[in-house]
């Protein structure tokens, strides 16, 4: 009877998921009024129900971005291609340096050298990524890092699982507790008419907290596994992904790296550094070294023009950079190496097929913006949520605004695009009922972090899971019991911020 059970229901794959949610805002656009906010002021617009020709157009049309009309009133929906090129480019560097065997000797030298205390990766790397996503958002750039941590956590005696929550619940929680982050905080900030550090040290305290307990969580998780791992939530697919991950042999393998493999690993360290380096917004945090640097270098005579005078500072990078980064630096490691070149365009195109599943995942999440934006239900979901919370108490005013942030950044998953549609008309209301705006903006921030560590519609989580060869039934089931705790901590921390305006 149990086995019956088990085989009654079987989560569909994220793809499938994905095109049912697209299904059913299609349907909600034909039931949902249209509208539109003009000049702050909302206004009910003709309806524009989505068929079945836009429900399949929609992955295909959110890839390459959609481009309404001059004096539409529909919303743009941007391109995800540049994200899932970006993912592709990632996957062929890493085909390359994986063809040189280096990451093998690297993860065997790392299951030595931690043999014992392998939980302490867990300690020092969380709040690694709470850092990268408290100060500048790191989201989809954390692609780039599953495919390298995922095998390192299951040779130390983990499972995939561990290896997906250190990077996802490290960088999403930094992300709820943004402090400097430009996407959330700054452009929330701005749109508020507030200045950025307003707000800052209940963010810090936000950070903290949660930064502890999520590690804490992971942490408990991992050794309870290492102890037993017929309890990992995963195990009945560990040996199928033991040899996806290429682990099976990483405690056979010689832990000793010869020089070739050395040069591998720390152009392969390098390049993350870059990565890193040129996506945090420099400027905006006051540090112009790098913007100088660059206007030096493509100011000189002869060097200035050798080098390209359109060339980007570290800082103002985005995803095309990054993509660049990862090819260059993928065929300059199998130049080093000495690979020839037909191996290392083969090692690069076997990279980027292996990731070409979470490259269409992160369209196919785009696709549900694109039947919201053309639907135009968007602004008019907003405009219910601003009637329902005119008129209250501040402390029922931040736990409602909190609430309705929730189903909000299901709908809308980009952090940016949420501030940009919603603060402008939350933060007056806010004035209404004493809550000011700052702490709106941490209400905000804190019920987007939350939604998008589980929501089927963000690609970062979809991506994640995707990569990590896990499926989101499981991982609501791991992080169910947490994201009670987060969202109960941060109301608790919200009603705080009420009592005591100076945080």
């Amino acid at each position: 009877m149990s086995e019956k059970t088990k085989k009654g229901f079987k989560m569909p794959s994220s793809y499938t998921v994905l095109l049912i949610i697209i299904a059913i805002m299609a349907v909600l656009t034909w039931i949902i009024p249209a509208g539109a906010f003009v000049k702050g002021v909302y206004q009910p617009q003709p309806q524009n129900p989505q068929g079945i020709w836009d429900v399949l157009m929609a992955p295909i049309r959110a890839m390459l971005g959609t481009h309404p009309e001059e004096g539409s009133l529909i919303k743009e929906t941007s391109a995800a291609i540049d994200v899932a090129f970006f993912i592709l480019m990632v996957g062929g560097f890493l085909g390359v340096v994986n063809e040189t065997g280096a990451l093998d000797v690297g993860i065997a030298s790392i299951v030595k050298k931690y043999k014992g205390r392998e939980k302490m990766l867990i300690v020092v790397l969380m709040p690694l990524f709470a850092l990268g996503g408290t100060t500048y958002g790191m989201g989809e750039e954390t692609m780039a890092f599953y495919p390298l941590l995922v095998p390192v956590m299951m040779a130390v005696g983990f499972d995939s699982l561990t290896g997906v929550a250190i990077i996802l619940l490290g960088s999403q929680i930094g992300c709820l507790a943004s402090t400097l982050n430009p996407f959330a905080t700054g452009i929330a900030s701005a749109t508020a008419g507030v200045g950025t550090g307003e707000g800052i040290v209940l963010r810090l305290i936000f950070l903290v907290v949660l930064t502890a307990l999520s590690t804490w969580f992971v942490y408990r998780y991992a050794d309870k596994i290492q102890k037993d791992p017929t309890k990992s939530l995963v195990y009945s697919t560990r040996e199928e992904d033991l040899k996806h991950f290429n682990v099976e042999t990483s405690s056979s393998v010689e832990s000793t790296l010869s020089k070739k493999q050395r040069t591998v690993l720390f152009l392969f360290i390098m390049t993350f550094v870059l990565m890193v380096l040129s996506f945090i917004p420099w400027t905006d945090l006051g540090i112009t070294i790098f913007k100088d640097v660059n206007t030096w270098l493509t100011g000189l005579p002869v060097l200035g023009k050798i080098i390209g005078s359109s060339t980007s500072a570290l800082g103002t990078w985005y995803f095309p950079e990054g993509a660049m980064l990862f090819a260059f630096m993928g065929i300059l490691i199998g130049a080093v190496y000495g690979l020839k070149e037909d191996k290392i365009i083969s090692a690069f195109m076997n990279g980027a097929a292996d990731l070409l599943s979470v490259a269409l995942i992160v369209a196919i999440a785009r696709g549900i913006q694109v039947i919201m934006n053309d639907g135009m239900i968007t602004d008019t979901i907003l405009n219910w949520g601003k009637q329902g919370l005119s008129g209250l108490s501040s402390q029922v005013f931040i736990v409602l605004t909190y609430i309705f942030y929730l189903p909000m950044s299901f709908l809308i998953p980009s952090s940016s695009g949420l501030a940009s549609a919603t603060m402008g008309i939350m933060a007056p209301l806010g004035e209404f009922v004493n809550v000011k705006a700052s702490l709106i903006i941490t209400a905000y921030q804190s019920a987007s972090g939350v939604l998008n560590l589980v929501a089927p519609t963000s690609g970062i989580v979809m991506g994640a899971l995707a990569l990590g060869r896990i499926n989101i039934g499981t991982w609501w089931k791991f992080i169910g019991k947490l994201i009670v705790a987060i969202i109960a901590i941060s109301i608790g921390l919200l009603l705080l911020g009420t009592f005591l305006p100076f945080l």
